[in-house]
């Protein structure tokens, strides 16, 4: 079974970006496509960036049960397709899930195994740079900034928080911890025949005792 990664950040910490160059370095991870009732912004494609839906689709899809979770966020809703997911779990292949804080909760309540990483901005500073760089508006902008300081103490309940001051550096820690949790031991376990082609270790794997544990 694949697993699911939650990347969560307060807007404008550098989330899509860490994610994009994530996901070119990382074979075997997918990234969940959010539905959205927002407009596009120029270079953005539909279901490539978001799936792109009008308040009336959203709100159907809402009592169909097409989505994970959902919620309403500066004025627009988003929402993760759970089709997506479920299908990449059942191809053995990981999912990365980028969203924002409301929603990692409410995903982790669904999969308390997935697992969710924290992207902290290294200041507030910055952050306010980073939103301005990218064409917010100052009233946008301050309102965005009042969501981040209650959203910033959400990172204590991640499991990992790592923290965006270069971007090369806070991809290569979320493809190590992507990396790592492949070789926990039940998913290794769990796909021995398929990682593994030597039968005497197999043999000891499965039906050896450990002299330590079961002497």
């Amino acid at each position: 079974m694949g697993r699911l990664f939650i990347l969560s950040a307060p807007s404008g910490t550098g989330k899509s970006t860490v994610a994009g160059k994530l996901l070119q370095q990382v074979d075997s991870l997918r990234r969940v496509v959010t539905a959205t009732t927002r407009r596009p912004r120029p270079g953005e494609k539909d279901g490539v960036d978001y799936i792109f839906m009008t308040r009336e689709e959203f709100e159907r899809g809402i009592k169909e049960g097409f989505f994970l979770e959902y919620a309403e966020v500066y004025g627009n809703y988003y929402g993760t397709p759970r089709d997506q997911v479920e299908r990449n779990m059942k191809e053995n292949v990981d999912s990365l899930l980028v969203i924002d804080v409301q929603g990692a909760f409410r995903v982790k309540e669904v999969f308390p195994e997935a697992v969710s990483i924290f992207l902290l901005p290294p200041s507030l500073e910055e952050l306010k740079r980073r939103m301005i760089a990218r064409g917010y508006r100052d009233s946008n902008t301050e309102v965005r900034l009042e969501m981040a300081k209650k959203e910033i103490p959400c990172a204590r309940f991640f499991d990992y928080v790592i923290i965006n001051d270069f971007v090369d550096r806070a991809v290569e820690l979320l493809r190590s911890i992507i990396l790592a949790s492949r070789c926990e031991r039940e998913r290794v376990l769990g796909r021995l025949d398929a990682l593994l082609h030597s039968e005497d270790v197999l043999s000891l794997l499965k039906g050896g005792r450990c002299y330590v544990k079961e002497a």
